[in-house]
């Protein structure tokens, strides 16, 4: 029934839900998974300096990396892709070109003045949309409540980074506002911080 699954991202905490749920479709239908993030352009977008659309690129590069290692985790098939345009027309281009059945989102990705500079990329897609359009309730605030999501969240950093073989240590533990991760790599004993709000994490070595 549906054989190609598209899942916009942004690589924020608040679009993990949607590619979750795209995941999973995917794995039920056996279909393949597209991960597409856009780097938006247009009287806004020009604006960014050199650096800071450097920046947006990679932001964009992690975001793809991220889906690409949940699919392949759940054993399902996943093609990434970057784009500079508007976003729902980027999307909209990406359905026609790879005969998309289906495309899976977040309500609100982005928020604050951009949002309202560029209005909702979901909105528009679900009404100018040809295909099914399955819209996942996100937060801005993303509640890592327990060890097991961290170790999820720890692992797909280490594996974006190259320790895809890195195993986890000890059980995590939570601090304040975030959750500690011990990980044993092949360049020794790493800390992934996850953040118990957003989900981002970011690794501190260990000196033996």
């Amino acid at each position: 029934m549906y054989n190609h699954i598209l899942v916009p991202t942004d690589g924020s905490a608040g679009a993990r839900p949607a590619v979750v749920h795209g995941t999973a479709i995917a794995r039920r239908f056996d279909a393949t998974l597209h991960a597409l993030s856009v780097l938006s352009e247009g009287p806004y977008g020009s604006l960014e300096s050199d650096e800071s659309r450097t920046e947006s690129e990679r932001a964009a590069e992690r975001a793809v990396e991220r889906v690409a290692v949940e699919a392949k985790r759940e054993g399902v098939d996943v093609v990434t892709e970057l784009r500079r345009g508007v976003p729902h027309e980027e999307i909209l281009s990406y359905v026609a070109d790879n005969d998309v059945d289906m495309i899976v989102m977040g309500t609100h990705a982005r928020t604050g003045l951009d949002r309202v500079l560029v209005g909702s990329v979901t909105e528009q897609v679900v009404r100018t949309a040809d295909v099914p359009v399955v819209t996942v309730r996100t937060s801005d605030e993303v509640e890592i409540a327990t060890d097991e999501e961290a170790v999820d969240l720890a692992r797909e950093a280490l594996a974006e980074r190259g320790h895809e073989d890195a195993s986890v240590s000890a059980d995590p533990h939570r601090t304040s506002g975030s959750w500690i991760v011990p990980a044993e790599t092949g360049d020794g004993t790493v800390h992934v911080h996850v953040d118990a709000a957003t989900g981002d994490a970011r690794l501190a070595r260990i000196d033996d």
